[in-house]
């Protein structure tokens, strides 16, 4: 159940009569998508979820740039596609149907044009962990969202999350708790530092707790 500060919160947004966009943010592991599908579901046909993941750059184009060993870093995202699609989910044309793609992670592969946004939903919920960098290209997300919402979590639970779902998808202990440190880590350090940017922290402690 979606705790009333936070339902309360998203429902303003749906006051205006216009499509908003709210982001969720926050490093691996912390539970924005669990945040982001609880509030989708409670709001019920009035919002959907439009995760950042989708934007994933295919892992034949990791290889091509040699960063496959850093997959989820900043640079191995489509940053320039994705705020593409927020503009276009944010300023979408009367009867416009907007098509975002999602990632599998049964066979770590983005797939194009999977989450169909149709033009009577009147918000968007997308979450992701880059939302609030400063970085170039990832810095002309923050002005698309119409509300930031930033999701913080005890450290060392989140990296046991994060061991656990690297091993569900295939990896060896060692191999998980490997990635956590040299892959997730340091992009989880970038993203506590853009917290100031969110105008909300979520504290839901049966998700972030």
């Amino acid at each position: 159940m979606v705790p009333d500060i936070y339902l309360q919160r998203a429902q303003a947004l749906l006051q205006s009569g216009q499509r908003k966009i709210l982001g969720i943010a926050g490093p691996p592991g912390s539970g924005k998508s669990t945040v982001a599908e609880a509030l989708a579901k409670a709001l019920g046909p009035r919002a959907m979820v439009v995760p950042m993941d989708g934007y994933h750059l295919a892992n034949v184009e990791l290889a091509r740039l040699g960063r496959a060993s850093r997959k989820g870093a900043p640079d191995t995202f489509d940053v320039w596609g994705y705020v593409s699609l927020l503009a276009r989910i944010k300023h979408a044309r009367p009867g416009e149907t907007v098509y975002a793609p999602v990632f599998r992670r049964e066979i770590e592969e983005p797939i194009a044009g999977a989450i169909p946004v149709s033009p009577d939903i009147p918000l968007i919920i997308t979450e992701g962990n880059y939302l609030l960098l400063e970085d170039a290209g990832w810095n002309n997300v923050r002005p698309l969202l119409d509300e930031a919402w930033y999701v913080g979590v005890d450290d060392d639970l989140r990296r046991q999350r994060l061991v656990a779902r690297h091993m569900f998808f295939g990896r060896t202990e060692q191999a998980a708790k490997d990635w956590v440190m040299n892959t997730d880590e340091p992009n989880a350090v970038r993203i506590a530092a853009s917290q100031a940017r969110a105008d909300l922290v979520v504290n839901w402690p049966e998700i972030t707790g």
